[in-house]
Parts: structure tokens; C-alpha cells; sequence
């Protein structure tokens, strides 16, 4: 009997043990309903909803890692599911968004065109796939304080920008086709890149910083209140472009470091 009870609790605790928690995943639920009604709205011809939701994709994925490291309930079932969710947010959902808003365009221009329509849309999935599976298997050895590539959320966010931009000017996808395509392409070879971008992990909301930094942050709430589109679109393109302008900074180091020692082994007296 007591063997009996002792099998039964042994098997409650295997169950709790299988079992997953809640609360992250919620916000990863939420965050993969966001990218999956932006491609239903996209293709419903309601992009500024679809761009919205992207944005809305990216809240809820910066919340569910927090929440978890809070509540203590990160586990490997959460991080697998966050990835798949983000595959959808910011890998399928950006490059069909911007496929039923610009790319379909390109088959005025002939069927080649439209043919490098969607294979570019899927170029941007496939790199976004791609970007993901690197960051999965190489979380434990890179440097915390950049990512190896631009984020797949921060690519996203230059897509869907541009398409609520656009959308907000009252310009049609079409008509920017080609600046589209190009745009898309570009973005998605950063996310496979090398290039490195700060991750902003060792900032935090917690340590205490001078009264006047809150000052530039209401500037950034009220710049976003009164424009949306424009100013998220702007920010995002300026951080894609940061990680272009250090990589460009830190090879101009590299290289007149390397001149440096030449001219001094150069100008050794026992180098002859």
C-alpha cells in the first residue's frame, strides 16, 4: 500500500515535471496571435492593422523573456516556443505584409518582376529562419552585449514601419515596388550578417541614472504620440544603420592599428 502511494506520488510528480508554465507563455501566445492576424489583415488590405500588430509582436516578445526571469518560470519549452512565435511574428508575418502591400506591384513590369516578388519575400523568411536558428545555438558562447546580425524583431520593425509609413502617406505599395524590394532584400541580408548590434541587455530599468535622462525618454514618448509611424520607421532604420557605422568604425581601428605597428617594426633600430 505504501508502495502504491509511493508510485503515485512519484507519477504527480512526473506530471508536474511535463508540465509547462503559464504566464510566459501566455505573452508568447498573444505575441504569435499578433503576427498571425497581421497576415490575415494584410491580406484583407488593412495594413496599417497588420504593421500595428508586428509592433504589438514585439511588446509582448520583450515581455514574455522578462516575465519569466521574474516569476522564475523560464524553462527550454519556453524558449522553443518564443523562437517558433517569433518565426511567425517577425519571419513570415513581415515578409507577407510587405508582399501584399508592395511586391505585388512588380508584375507591372513584367512577369520576371513578379516573379523576384515573392522570391524575395521569401528570401527575407528564409534569412530570418536562418538568423534564428544561429542565435539558438550559439546564445551560451556570443557576447552578451551585441547580437551577431540585426535582430529578426528590429528587421521586422523596419518592414512593418515602412509599410505603416507608406500606408499613413497615402501611398500606394505598388508605386514603391522596386524601393520595396530593395529595402527587403537589404534587411535581410543584415539579419544573416556578421555585423555586430548593441543588444542593450546590460542596460537596466532598475540602477539609478541622473534625473535628467528621464528627459530624452519623454521626448521619445511624445515624438512617438505624435507620430507614429514615422518616428518607430526612423528609429529602427537608424538602429539597422548603427550596426553599418560601427562595423565601418571598427575596421578603420583595425586598420590604422595594424599601420601603426608596421611603422614601429619599421622603425626599429634591431629590426635589420
Amino acid at each position: 500500500m505504501k508502495k502504491g502511494a509511493q508510485g503515485v506520488e512519484n507519477s504527480s510528480q512526473g506530471g508536474r515535471r511535463r508540465g509547462i508554465y503559464l504566464l510566459p507563455n501566455l505573452f508568447t501566445t498573444a505575441a504569435l496571435f499578433a503576427g498571425f492576424y497581421a497576415v490575415i489583415a494584410s491580406m484583407g488590405g488593412r495594413f496599417t492593422a497588420a504593421a500595428v500588430a508586428i509592433f504589438v509582436a514585439m511588446i509582448l516578445d520583450g515581455l514574455d523573456g522578462r516575465v519569466a526571469r521574474l516569476t522564475n518560470t523560464a524553462s527550454d519549452f519556453g524558449k522553443e516556443y518564443d523562437s517558433l512565435s517569433d518565426m511567425v511574428s517577425f519571419g513570415v508575418a513581415p515578409a507577407l505584409v510587405m508582399y501584399q502591400w508592395g511586391f505585388q506591384g512588380l508584375a507591372e513590369y513584367g512577369w520576371l518582376w513578379a516573379k523576384l516578388g515573392w522570391i524575395g519575400a521569401f528570401f527575407y523568411t528564409g534569412c530570418a529562419a536562418l538568423r534564428l536558428a544561429r542565435f539558438n545555438t550559439r546564445i551560451a558562447v556570443v557576447d552578451k552585449r551585441f547580437f551577431q546580425g540585426l535582430p529578426s524583431p528590429s528587421a521586422a520593425a523596419v518592414i512593418a514601419g515602412s509599410v505603416w509609413l507608406g500606408t499613413a502617406l497615402n501611398i500606394e505599395g505598388g508605386t514603391l515596388a522596386i524601393p520595396a524590394l530593395v529595402l527587403t532584400i537589404v534587411v535581410a541580408a543584415l539579419m544573416v550578417s556578421n555585423i555586430g548590434y548593441y543588444s542593450f541587455k546590460d542596460f537596466s530599468l532598475t540602477r539609478r541614472v541622473r534625473f535628467t535622462t528621464v528627459l530624452p525618454v519623454l521626448l521619445v514618448f511624445v515624438a512617438v504620440a505624435i507620430n507614429p509611424p514615422l518616428v518607430l520607421f526612423l528609429v529602427f532604420l537608424l538602429y539597422t544603420a548603427s550596426g553599418l557605422v560601427l562595423s565601418v568604425v571598427r575596421w578603420r581601428r583595425r586598420r590604422s592599428g595594424t599601420a601603426m605597428r608596421d611603422d614601429l617594426e619599421g622603425d626599429d633600430p634591431d629590426a635589420d
